[in-house]
This record gives C-alpha cells, structure tokens and sequence, in this order.
C-alpha cells in the first residue's frame, strides 16, 4: 500500500512538472525532468516481479531514452546555448518528450505483464473447459513472448547498440558520397528490367532484436534493389561501422549476424521511367548527403529530407515515382508495412533466403 501511494504520489507531481515545463520550462528545468522521468522509471520497473536481467534491460533503454532526450533538448529545443526558448511549438514538444521513458515501459512492460490474469475461484465457476485450454494457451504464448522479450532486451544487445549511438547523427547529414559510380554503372544495366526488388530482413543484430520487441515483428529492415540477384541492394543503415550511418550499398553478408537470420525478396512491377527516376533519386540523396533517422524510429520526425529509416527510405522512393501501393506517412511506416498493407497484390513474391540452408539460393531466371 505504501509503494502504491507513492506512485500515485509521483503521478501527480508528474501532471504538475509538464504543465510546469510547458509554461515556464527552460534548458535547466527540462534537463532536470528528463533525469526525474528516468528515476520515476527506474522506481517502477525494479518494483516489478520480473527476472533481474529484463530489468536490466530495461534499466538500459531508460538509459538511451534519457540520452536522446538530452541531445534532442540541446540540439533542437534550446539550441545554441539558449537558456529559454520562446517558442510554445518547441516547449510542447520538449514536454511530450518527458513521456519516452513511460512509452517504453508500456510497451515493453506493462503490457506484457497486464495483458492476462488468473481468474478468482468464482470466474472459474462459470468457465467452460474450452476456455480454460484458451486461456492456458494464451498464458503459454504471453510466457514464451516474455522470454523472447529478455532475452531481445538483454544487457549484451543494449550495449552494442549504445557502443555504436554516437556514430548517428539525426541532425546533419554524416554520410556522403558512400555509393561509388561503380554501384550506379552496376543499377544502370538492370533498367531493362521492368521491376523494382523490395527486401525485408531478419538479421538477428541487436538493434534488429530490441526493434522486434516494440514492432512484434521478425523482420524488421527494408531495402531496395535495382536487380533480382540483389548485387545492388541498398538502404539506410548503420553502415556495418564501414560507413557512416545512413544511405549505404549492402551485401547479404550483412544479413547473416546470427543463426536463423533470413530475407524475403519481392518484385514491384514498374516502368523504366519509374525506375530510372528511383535511381536517380538515390544519385541526389547521395550527393547532397544523408543520416539514419535515429529518432525518428520513436518520434516520427525528420530534421532533414535525407534524414530517414529503412523503410522511410523505401516507401518514400516508391511515393515520389508514382509507385505507392498504400497509403500512409512515410515517417509511419514499418518494414512489414510494406508487404502486409499490399491489398491490390502488387507485389511478387521471389525467394526466401535462410543463412546457412543449402536449398536457400536467389533464383537466376
């Protein structure tokens, strides 16, 4: 009852800092409600009944969460030094940043520990053994969800993908120039062919685990390809720590990060106008420079034009060419979007390539 009232008791303060931090905030008052939100968070999730090492986990991404805030507050709500920023647009969105780390818990937490109950001994009184089997199925997929949660979550995850955060920048375009005009010559001589290859990935790289975890999804990276060999496969990504992040060629190599990874492959029926005006688009972002749109995975929001994600990237080529089978904002669009929103049938389905199957082999004809 104690630790009940004192999270009420901080809901309220809760209330009362963001509709403080909405009329009066500044750099040093935002600064400090970030780190109270962290410690709020912390309090709940080690109050949790679950294993230590999910709470660690979760200790982890209240940890870049409180990084991104800090970053984005200085770089773009209170930018250059400014103590106070005198625009309410800018304030609303500092204070709906103060909202991040909850975001995670419900997502990650809440909702798995939430979502199903043991019924009292008069529910089950009038339960049918139909149910209670429903129930117990529900219970074994929510456990076994759980698990795969932990270990996404975990601390090894967490740390690499901390290890490579200060490589991002999702402010100013950090990569340029990374396609050479070999890849160019290389797309050029696959015009003729009147399709577009859309490739979803299930890499196993940490940062591929801890996205599963929010998206409830296996594959969770797009990218595009100008031949159905996939010898010109690109997309926004980290840049396999060759590149900067951002617009980079891949291989499928760097699909295979551990066992069990695999994509799919499909084919986008398109024009040669079509496709030529995608690649030439992908000369532009090339030139003028891009970066791998970090924050945008959580706030759905663009500094630059070149600032995306997977799967902004893909859709948004698709968009601009007259090529978009559904609709939606680019900024909202997950990498499963793309295939399971195709109601018209637009797409053609080509292989499935499983790392390390033999009978696994992208088809020539």
């Amino acid at each position: 009852m104690e630790l009940k009232g004192y999270l009420v008791g901080c809901y309220v303060l809760f209330g009362a800092l963001l509709v403080g931090q909405l009329v009066f905030g500044n750099l040093v008052t935002f600064l400090a409600g970030y780190v109270a939100v962290f410690l709020f968070a912390l309090v709940r999730t080690w109050s949790m009944g679950a294993r230590k090492r999910f709470k660690g986990g979760l200790t982890a991404a209240y940890a870049v969460a409180l990084g991104v805030q800090v970053v984005f507050c200085v770089q773009v709500i209170f930018p250059e030094g400014a103590v106070f920023q005198d625009a309410p647009f800018r304030r609303a969105f500092g204070v709906l940043l103060l909202l991040l780390p909850l975001v995670v818990s419900r997502y990650v937490a809440v909702g798995k520990y939430a979502r199903f109950y043991l019924p009292s001994l008069q529910d089950l009184s009038a339960v049918s053994f139909a149910q209670l089997q429903r129930k117990a199925r529900q219970a074994a997929q929510a456990a076994d969800s759980l698990h795969q949660a932990e270990e996404s979550l975990c601390l090894e995850n967490w740390r690499e993908v901390l290890e490579d955060l200060p490589r991002h920048n999702s402010f100013r375009y950090i990569n340029n120039g990374s396609l050479t005009e070999e890849y160019f010559q290389e797309a050029r001589r696959h015009l003729e062919d009147p399709h577009l290859y859309l490739v979803l990935s299930c890499t196993g790289s940490p940062a591929s685990e801890i996205l599963s975890v929010f998206t409830q999804r296996q594959y969770n990276h797009a990218s595009l390809s100008f031949d159905r060999e996939l010898r010109t496969i690109l997309s926004y990504n980290g840049g396999e720590r060759l590149y900067p992040p951002g617009l980079n060629r891949e291989m499928l190599a760097f699909f295979h990060k551990k066992p069990g990874a695999s994509i799919l492959v499909y084919a986008l029926g398109c024009t040669r106008e079509q496709k030529a005006g995608v690649l030439a688009r992908v000369e532009q972002i090339n030139r003028e420079g891009s970066a791998y749109n970090m924050i945008g995975l959580v706030f759905k929001f663009s500094h630059k034009p070149n600032i995306m994600f997977c799967s902004q990237f893909v859709y948004r080529m698709l968009e601009l060419e007259g090529l978009a089978y559904f609709t939606k904002g680019d900024g909202d669009v997950k990498p499963t979007d793309l295939v399971e929103l195709d109601y018209h049938r637009k797409l053609a389905f080509v292989t499935e390539i499983r790392f390390g199957e033999a009978h696994s082999r992208l088809p020539t004809g």
